[in-house]
């Protein structure tokens, strides 16, 4: 399901990508999303001494924690517009981990592939960038769960295709090119094929801003996208679109910490675990519209 080198998150919506989808979204005939998510003052938390005292001297001399991320998927990590803030779910909660830990994150923007191997050679602290867990990369670096995704279908408001997520033979489908939706639903088309009923019309965009905008516009039927990317877009799309039924096939996400750096990463997911108990972590993912990835249990490599 997850491909190492395709980051493991599946389709975006960067900050070019967002404008294009408000653009686009103006084209059809709606007015500018004003519920975008995301938006309000940061949450507060406050710093857990026990948990600040694991964090190694290294890390903690400087009173920062240096982030490698890939500032391009939206709404986890992208450009604000200013074209240099990073912002996102991914980088308040992680902002609210380090504050647990009496540090501060510094987010520094990199290509995705360079991330992992930065943080070996020390460039980078940590790497936050929406990394699915996967053996690849359990066998790079450490891994520490902190959030869930899968796949989400979304409709035009109402649905008024009918679509069924297990039936969607005969319908238009909007997917995100090279990403694993296409699979999906090609296996659904050919499912759809051996039961001798009519294919399903996989229509493939080179952006998910594309792919939005033709459910949108009613050029297709629904489209499947990433669940933070679909939550997202539906937001985005100012009350024109629908989620369709919950995401599945779901793995985790996970923070990239050095291999060498075990206390570091225990203190990393038992700050995860502190934001739990407290609720600032679902008050951040409620902030970004994301609530439907958090999990209960944090773990280095689950």
């Amino acid at each position: 399901m997850f491909i190492a080198n395709n980051r493991g998150r599946r389709a975006a919506l960067g900050l070019a990508g967002a404008a294009a989808l408000a653009l686009s979204l103006t084209a059809c005939g709606e007015k500018e999303a004003t519920d975008q998510p995301g938006g309000g003052a940061s949450v507060a938390t406050s710093v857990d001494a026990a948990l600040a005292g694991k964090v190694p001297d290294a890390i903690k001399s400087d009173g920062k924690i240096v982030v490698g991320t890939d500032s391009t998927y939206a709404p986890a990590e992208f450009l604000d517009t200013d074209g240099k803030t990073v912002i996102g779910f991914d980088v308040d909660l992680f902002t609210a981990v380090a504050g647990k830990l009496g540090l501060k994150a510094e987010f520094v923007s990199a290509p995705f592939g360079d991330i992992i191997p930065g943080v070996d050679t020390g460039k980078y602290e940590i790497g936050v960038s929406s990394f699915t867990v996967n053996d690849e990369r359990k066998a790079a670096a450490q891994m520490v769960s902190y959030f869930q995704v899968g796949t989400q279908w979304a409709t035009k408001k109402g649905n008024p295709a009918g679509i069924a997520i297990d039936n969607a033979c005969g319908k238009k489908i909007a997917v995100q090119k090279d990403t694993v939706q296409v699979e999906d639903i090609t296996k659904r088309s050919k499912a759809c094929t051996d039961a001798g009923k009519p294919a399903i019309t996989i229509d493939q965009y080179p952006g998910q801003d594309q792919a939005t905008a033709a459910v949108v516009s009613g050029k297709d039927d629904a489209m499947l996208a990433d669940y933070p990317v679909g939550v997202y877009a539906v937001t985005q799309s100012n009350g024109q679109l629908d989620l369709l039924g919950d995401q599945y096939e779901a793995a985790p996400y996970g923070y990239v910490v050095d291999k060498d750096q075990t206390a570091f990463a225990e203190a990393v997911r038992d700050a995860v675990k502190a934001l739990i108990t407290d609720g600032s972590y679902k008050t951040i993912l409620e902030k970004w519209k994301v609530q439907g990835g958090a999990i209960t249990d944090p773990a280095i490599n689950p």
